[in-house]
């Protein structure tokens, strides 16, 4: 297997509510067959129903959990880009679940959650510089 992730579903309930939640955040997305598809630099994000998901994957849905043990994160260049889009994601209806601060590994971060619950941190980390195109690349931890 290829060390990649080409996608990234999130199964919603109301797919019109997530399209608009991530649309005001800037998202530009295409709505195919009860789908929305959000191109996100060399990989994709898609909104699709939630029990169509679980359905599809073959696994119950327990319904929406309090934590499901994953967190999205957008990077980006400054604490400041971190305050903003936390800011524009609880004007657009998410919540902050952890207000943006100092980290231990010295950078910036918060998180929010979408309307549909799924958590996001928003950082910024000068250890994992992007390049122009946003993309993100770790750093070699090994080197000294």
């Amino acid at each position: 297997m290829e060390q990649r992730i080409s996608l990234v579903t999130l199964g919603v309930t109301d797919l019109e509510a997530a399209k608009s939640f991530y649309t005001a955040l800037g998202w530009r997305g295409q709505e195919a067959e009860e789908t929305v598809f959000f191109q996100a630099g060399g990989q994709a994000m898609v909104l699709w129903s939630r029990a169509k998901l679980a359905a599809d994957c073959g696994v119950q849905d327990p319904g929406p959990v309090a934590f499901g043990g994953i967190a999205l994160a957008h990077n980006v260049r400054s604490a400041a880009e971190v305050d903003e889009l936390l800011e524009a994601a609880a004007a657009a209806g998410g919540r902050i679940t952890r207000p943006a601060a100092t980290t231990f590994y010295g950078g910036y971060a918060g998180v929010f959650a979408d309307p549909e619950g799924h958590l996001w941190e928003v950082a910024h980390n000068e250890g994992f510089p992007l390049a122009e195109d946003g993309s993100l690349t770790l750093p070699d931890f090994d080197a000294k």
